[in-house]
């Protein structure tokens, strides 16, 4: 069974609670980018482009536009993880959750895969981009941590 970002955040969200935006966007990046370097298989399939403010998810980003927080998802029933699929998330959480979503955002900008994909679109600090971070490069960059 293969479960989305929105059911990862809605497991993020259950766990912990209410966050912002921007933190719930990166635990969910930092949940994708350990489970390729332990798991060597990605949480799901979206992808993130590496946004001014670090990697957003598009689809998950549709769920939440206009908001500051979230306490849930408007999103059909979520999908249940896999016990190996919650190990890794709870993991991520107890590392990463007591940090900011801006320090997230700021420790997510010291990390390769986003800085390469902005630096190859040639995007200045601040300015719009696009660009898809390859799921390659994350299990690359969080297998040499």
């Amino acid at each position: 069974m293969t479960v989305s970002i929105l059911d990862v955040a809605s497991f993020i969200l259950r766990e912990r609670g209410e966050m912002s935006t921007m933190k719930l966007q990166k635990l969910c990046y930092f949940s994708q980018g350990w489970a390729l370097a332990w798991d060597d298989k990605p949480l799901f399939e979206e992808d993130f482009q590496a946004w001014a403010n670090g990697p957003v998810s598009p689809p998950l980003y549709v769920k939440h536009r206009g908001r500051c927080s979230v306490s849930e998802l408007a999103h059909e029933k979520p999908k249940a993880l896999k016990l190996e699929q919650k190990l890794i998330v709870r993991s991520v959480l107890d590392t990463y959750s007591q940090m900011s979503g801006f320090q997230l955002s700021e420790l997510s900008h010291k990390g390769a895969p986003w800085r390469a994909v902005r630096e190859s679109y040639g995007a200045r600090e601040g300015e719009r981009c696009v660009g898809v971070i390859s799921k390659e490069a994350m299990k690359a960059y969080f297998s040499s941590l």
